[in-house]
């Protein structure tokens, strides 16, 4: 038995509104609802980079925690993006602060952490998948083209790796590509399989 079979009887929320995240859950061939909770997503400054998007993370799971989800599959996750400075990214404010950002990835590299916690009846679990990027150097006229076009003001980093920027700037990346858009597939299918016994 797959996985995939397994849930066919097990409702499955994803706690995202990002239609990124929703895409990828897709295409593991998953039955799922949305559904999104207010959820507090301040954190201690003095966390690091992947404290601070684990926490979060397991905040947009705890929002699930009434009893008529206990018998639901709860996936909730959040992706932060680090510079080579070892600043946290997050989503831009505006236009002018996404292209600020994109000149800074511009001939560097940099990481991108997704974590993803997950629930089902009296299991919990969480974890953290960090991918690095390397972007090729790019000219003023590339990275307000991209912006001006693509209008990145929802994504971290302030740029979708699946969009014209990632077919242009990408040197090279190391770990999951899917973790760089949102949620790791890969991983998330390997914990689903233990947390199931499968």
């Amino acid at each position: 038995m797959i996985i995939q079979d397994r849930l066919k009887s097990i409702p499955i929320i994803l706690g995202s509104k990002s239609p990124r995240r929703k895409e990828l859950l897709k295409s593991m061939d998953l039955n799922f609802s949305i559904e999104v909770r207010e959820t507090d997503e301040s954190f201690d400054p003095e966390l690091k980079a992947i404290e601070i998007v684990k926490h979060i993370a397991e905040a947009k799971l705890a929002a699930f925690n009434e009893p008529s989800y206990y018998d639901k599959l709860i996936i909730c996750a959040d992706t932060i993006v680090v510079d080579h400075n070892f600043a946290v990214i997050g989503k831009p404010k505006d236009e002018a602060e996404a292209k600020e950002v994109i000149a800074g990835l511009s001939e560097n590299d940099h990481k991108v952490y997704t974590a993803v916690a997950i629930k089902y009846q009296d299991q919990v679990c969480s974890f953290v998948e960090e991918t690095k990027v390397w972007f090729n150097k790019l000219s003023t006229e590339e990275i307000n083209y991209y912006v001006d076009h693509y209008h990145p003001l929802d994504k971290a980093g302030s740029y979708g790796i699946q969009e014209w920027i990632g077919r242009i700037a990408i040197e090279r990346i190391e770990g999951s590509y899917e973790n760089v858009i949102g949620l790791p597939t890969a991983r998330l299918q390997k914990e689903l399989k233990k947390m199931f016994g499968i």
